[in-house]
């Protein structure tokens, strides 16, 4: 949520970094509800002003033995109009918060303006695609072909967008997420946390707009819970109506989770394969920062994921994403692009941003400074990684002519000393 103070101060420039970003401000709205409160608090300090002047008279008139009653009676009219603005206030101050929470992040002024995801600013290409010397298969094949990926029984127990994993393949999956943890944990300096999988509305509506995205998650009919659609949602709120010791900044934690998502509005979009799901595992950073350190630790932390995937040695590639593409709360996001030969494409699998105070602003997470006062914290996430897509890119980039698929070396110590996965 944004700082109400900065529409006041600088209400069009906001609008116009807003416009960047697709996101049209209702400036007329806000003039509007903020004139009137303006009347309200103008009113409210005039009443008081005649109730402390009263006041003073009727203890002079007490003090003279003399009848006061008439400045009673008008002091009682005064009393009734200042309750009576007391809940005209509340009202508008519900109004104008309920209209900063529709509001989305104000971009950082480093992030490119832009229309779409075609205006991303390549940052750094790592490592090069491999040249195959047979027909490359996409992992759906790979899988398949191994025996090991089944997406016709996950049809049969849950329908579209689930898939059935076997044998080295989940064996691998399982793999890659205690290698992700075990590298954070031991050489990032993340504490490993679980979490419940299941959140209520106010958590939800802590990390982004619960009335703008609710449609893009799971609900648990008649509760209010929510399945997750990343651990971002109940790890950030751990510090939700906390006021952290500054000096403890930055906390970093690192959670794997499965992931649910309806994937709203993305019918007909990614239907083959592991691509897009509605059930998906992800190992999530998250870091709780001071406000000076956190595009610092923005930085950090996105190495932190590039590690994984130079570990995997798989090729990728880092964008910051422009101003229309970012998420909702995010004020800066690099994504991290892995190759899928047979996609021939990089595809995201790691979305790194820093939302300063935003979240913490809605979740009313603050830290004490160095001179004993309060502050909102900054926010970070950042996937590392995202399980199957990670999985995805190991399918098609270790492939083999046979059939085969070569397991990293990084990871076969997980995988007792196993060098690939065989078909049959």
């Amino acid at each position: 949520m944004l700082e109400i103070q900065l529409l006041r101060s600088d209400l069009q420039a906001v609008a116009q970094r807003l416009a960047d970003r697709g996101f049209a401000l209702d400036t007329a709205e806000f003039e509007a509800l903020n004139k009137k409160r303006k009347e309200v608090l103008n009113e409210k300090e005039r009443l008081q002003a005649e109730h402390n002047q009263v006041s003073t008279q009727i203890a002079l008139i007490k003090s003279q033995g003399k009848d006061w009653s008439g400045l009673r009676a008008g002091a009682s009219a005064d009393d009734d109009r200042r309750k009576e603005l007391e809940l005209e206030q509340e009202q508008i101050d519900a109004k104008l918060n309920d209209f900063l929470r529709g509001i989305p992040n104000v971009p950082h002024a480093s992030v490119p303006a832009g229309k779409s995801s075609e205006d991303n600013l390549e940052m750094r290409k790592v490592g090069a695609p491999r040249a195959f010397n047979f027909r490359v298969k996409d992992h759906v094949d790979v899988g398949e072909g191994l025996g090991l990926l089944d997406f016709a029984t996950a049809s049969k127990l849950s329908g579209a967008r689930f898939s059935v994993m076997k044998a080295g393949i989940a064996q691998l999956h399982r793999a890659l997420v205690q290698f992700m943890l075990d590298v954070h944990t031991r050489e990032h300096g993340y504490t490993e946390v679980y979490v419940p999988y299941l959140v209520t509305g106010e958590c939800a509506d802590g990390v982004s707009s619960l009335a703008k995205f609710k449609d893009d998650l799971f609900k648990v009919e008649g509760r209010d819970l929510y399945l997750i659609p990343t651990a971002e949602y109940p790890v950030t709120n751990f510090v939700r109506d906390e006021i952290v010791a500054g000096e403890k900044l930055p906390l970093r934690f690192v959670c794997h989770s499965p992931c649910f998502r309806s994937e709203a509005g993305s019918y007909g979009k990614d239907t083959r394969g592991m691509i897009r799901q509605h059930q998906f595992d992800k190992v999530e950073l998250v870091q709780i920062a001071h406000p000076r350190q956190s595009y610092e630790l923005l930085e950090a932390l996105t190495g932190h994921a590039e590690v994984i995937l130079k570990r995997l040695e798989l090729p990728y590639r880092v964008v910051t994403l422009c101003t229309a593409d970012m998420g909702f709360a995010a004020a800066k996001t690099y994504d991290i692009e892995v190759w899928l030969p047979g996609q021939k494409a990089y595809r995201e699998i790691s979305s790194c941003s820093n939302f300063e105070a935003f979240q913490a602003r809605r979740m009313q997470a603050r830290f004490r400074n160095e001179k004993g006062k309060t502050e909102f914290v900054h926010t970070l996430n950042g996937s590392a990684l995202a399980v199957g897509r990670t999985l995805i890119a190991v399918l098609e980039n270790y492939q083999n002519a046979d059939g085969s698929v070569a397991i990293p070396p990084a990871l076969r110590p997980y995988l007792g000393g196993a060098a690939a996965l065989h078909p049959g």
